[in-house]
């Protein structure tokens, strides 16, 4: 039947969701330790570009190959959002709690610290929804990485979104309808993420001198 021919649209979507439930796999393997889930995240976007961009990559070797050579970056700047994640969780349970013991001027004063704690979250998912993509297809410094995150996830809000529900949608749906859901996991996530991301990173990056041994990777701005 040509509906089930390799070449045929269902089969070549069947497959790449088959290889994001692959990616997902190792990337839940190479996550445990939990100072590597930057590290396995970038890993995860390296392929699943490519794969968005139909490169026909084999996803266990550039799996690997990404988990190694962005290592260090993704775990140093994972380690930090890490950090701030807590930091953010933290103030945000013990200014609401604390939001209800006071009235008058304090409250307000409460309320105020209560919105910028969600400002501030709203910029930590944006730069945490964009970091690891970049960090598997471009080249710079960490402060940078940080920085066009966000400024990127601001011009492509809508997009933005849309990464951001997709996310949701799955992380609603394993939790709440079907927990054998996470077969597809955030490897799903990404593959859907990185068609919609595929073109933005490529709006927002040059390439004046690119080396010949990294053809994979361009130099953002």
């Amino acid at each position: 039947m040509k509906f089930l021919s390799y070449e045929s649209k269902f089969s070549q979507v069947m497959l790449k969701i088959c290889s994001s439930c692959c990616l997902n796999l190792l990337w839940l393997l190479c996550s445990i330790p939990i100072f590597t889930i930057g590290a396995s995240t970038a890993a995860l976007y390296r392929a699943t570009l490519k794969i968005a961009r139909d490169e026909d990559p084999y996803i266990v070797k550039e799996f690997f190959r990404g988990f190694r050579e962005n290592f260090r970056q993704a775990t140093i700047l994972w380690m930090i959002l890490l950090g701030i994640g807590l930091l953010l969780c933290g103030d945000g349970y013990i200014l609401y709690h604390l939001y209800h013991t006071f009235s008058g001027p304090v409250a307000v004063v409460w309320t105020l610290m209560l919105a910028l704690i969600i400002a501030a979250s709203i910029i930590y998912v944006i730069v945490l929804l964009y970091v690891f993509p970049l960090i598997a297809s471009v080249e710079n410094t960490n402060r940078a990485m940080l920085k066009n995150s966000f400024l990127i996830g601001i011009r492509y809000l809508f997009c933005t979104i849309l990464v951001f529900a997709i996310h949701f949608a799955m992380f609603f749906a394993v939790v709440a309808i079907f927990t054998p859901l996470i077969i597809f996991g955030e490897g799903l996530c990404a593959l859907l993420s990185s068609y919609l991301l595929s073109n933005v990173i490529r709006a927002c990056s040059y390439d004046p001198n690119k080396k010949e041994d990294d053809p994979d990777k361009e130099e953002a701005e």
